[in-house]
């Protein structure tokens, strides 16, 4: 059987705080199958990436300015349906349940997860496919 799942995987992160966003860039850079492919600070900004880029996962902060990540994962999804979320919060209950069901996403990840577990939920969610 031929695998569908690509060689290098392209990550998109999005997240309003620039020190999560530097600290994912240099994690996500130092993986051999991994390309960065943009960091953006709102919904809107990765929307406009992603039209560009063409990622195979995003990392989404559901809390930010300008557009939320609710709102820009459906619009991602719109952009291409086969991009795989994953939903990057510190959002608690019930808060995050609400989130939940206005987003489009593939998973949820906390912001506390140790930096080697989401980069493998990234991985896997491409594999399931």
């Amino acid at each position: 059987m031929v695998s569908c799942q690509p060689s290098v995987l392209r990550v998109l992160v999005v997240d309003d705080h620039e020190l999560t966003r530097f600290s994912l860039k240099i994690a996500l850079q130092t993986q051999s199958d991994i390309e960065l492919v943009g960091l953006a600070s709102n919904g809107q900004e990765a929307v406009q990436l992603a039209k560009q880029s063409h990622p195979h996962v995003v990392i989404l902060d559901l809390q930010m300015p300008i557009m939320d990540g609710a709102s820009a994962s459906k619009q991602l999804k719109k952009l291409d349906s086969r991009v795989k979320i994953i939903g990057y919060s510190s959002v608690q209950m019930p808060y995050l349940e609400g989130l939940m069901k206005k987003a489009e996403l593939d998973a949820f990840c906390d912001k506390s997860t140790c930096t080697p577990d989401l980069v493998n939920l990234a991985r896997q969610l491409v594999a399931r496919d």
